[in-house]
């Protein structure tokens, strides 16, 4: 044996792993649980037609968060985050072409 870790946790074979502190996990874990008070409260707000909208933003800003933190995409290569945009503009557009289905609709 020649004494060498050649584990992936060690940066041997181009892979990287990085840690992230407790602190900030527990940091953006006590955001999201903030953040889903928050949805909460606003629901049972009468904001008309930004209700949906509150609660859109609100989701977004949380699903960016576990994205960005919990799956380590902050610290992923360009490729992963060429694959997170694109996945992100293809929800984009079947969320239009799915509402321009939805508002062509003869709905009376």
């Amino acid at each position: 044996m020649s004494g060498h870790d050649h584990s992936p946790a060690h940066g041997h074979g181009g892979h990287h792993v990085h840690v992230v502190s407790l602190k900030m996990y527990f940091t953006v874990i006590a955001l999201l649980f903030a953040l889903t008070f928050l949805t909460v409260w606003t629901a049972s707000m009468d904001l008309g037609a930004y209700n949906t909208i509150v609660a859109l933003l609100i989701a977004i800003t949380k699903a960016t968060l576990v994205v960005l933190i919990f799956m380590h995409v902050l610290w992923s290569k360009k490729i992963v985050w060429i694959m997170v945009g694109s996945s992100v503009v293809w929800f984009a557009i079947l969320v239009a072409f799915t509402m321009q289905d939805y508002l062509s609709r003869n709905l009376g």
